[in-house]
């Protein structure tokens, strides 16, 4: 997989990516990511990426030139189109099965949004698709972006073992079970017996059951997308 970044802030996003798995992917070919510097797309002295908007009103916004021209650039140096995906608080919210989904491209190209957002016309005509990682505002599309990454690219094939992938939270809408290491005892709180019985079906069924009563009680409306299975309605009536 190829993914490039559009920023005006390149090196907010150079450090994330040189550090543990995400390293690692990259090194081992899984894939490739480039962080461009939206201002090389820009003329005139000033560089300038951003202008007031038409109508009045408070702060600025991306001027369609530099984006345009940084698009259409990198979508003719590329072997495959890549899919353009908007960082913006009006996007989709982001989840594991948009994670999945976005896994699955040959190549993304991540637009870093700033100011008070980006000219329109830059939506109509770029844009496939707009991504926000929460109802909350952060100063700019950044951190958006590196989240977004580490989420696609540890579904990659090779990255993860696939019993990881699968057993992990959100895979099948239901939250993961408590996790226990050693030691058996810590300060009066010990590992529940099961784990340390050796049945592994016992071990199943427990895991099971404590990812179906966790998602109910913490995130009901995952709960509720969840499809369950008969066993898995007898092992809630156990707690009634």
């Amino acid at each position: 997989m190829k993914i490039e970044i559009l920023t005006i802030f390149p090196g907010m996003l150079e450090s994330p990516f040189r550090e543990s798995m995400i390293r690692r992917a990259m090194d081992r070919g899984l894939v490739e990511i480039e962080v461009i510097d939206l201002r090389s797309f820009t003329t005139g002295r000033h560089r300038q990426v951003d202008d007031a908007p038409y109508g009045g009103g408070r702060g600025m916004i991306f001027k369609p030139e530099p984006l345009f021209r940084a698009v259409e650039s990198l979508q003719e140096r590329g072997e495959s189109r890549a899919r353009v995906i908007l960082l913006t608080p009006q996007g989709r919210t982001f989840n594991q099965e948009m994670a999945r989904e976005l896994s699955r491209e040959k190549r993304l190209l991540l637009i870093c949004g700033r100011y008070e957002g980006v000219d329109e016309r830059v939506r109509e005509a770029l844009v496939d698709d707009e991504i926000s990682i929460g109802d909350y505002i952060l100063t700019g599309g950044e951190l958006a972006a590196a989240v977004v990454v580490d989420a696609v690219v540890r579904l990659l094939p090779g990255f993860l073992d696939e019993e990881s992938v699968t057993e992990e939270s959100f895979s099948g809408s239901l939250l993961e079970y408590p996790q226990y290491t050693r030691p058996p005892v810590f300060r009066g709180m010990a590992v529940p017996p099961v784990l340390l019985s050796g049945d592994h079906a016992a071990i199943a069924r427990w895991r099971r059951k404590q990812a179906l009563l966790r998602t109910r009680e913490r995130r009901p409306d995952l709960f509720a997308k969840a499809v369950l299975t008969p066993e898995d309605r007898r092992l809630l009536e156990e707690e009634l």
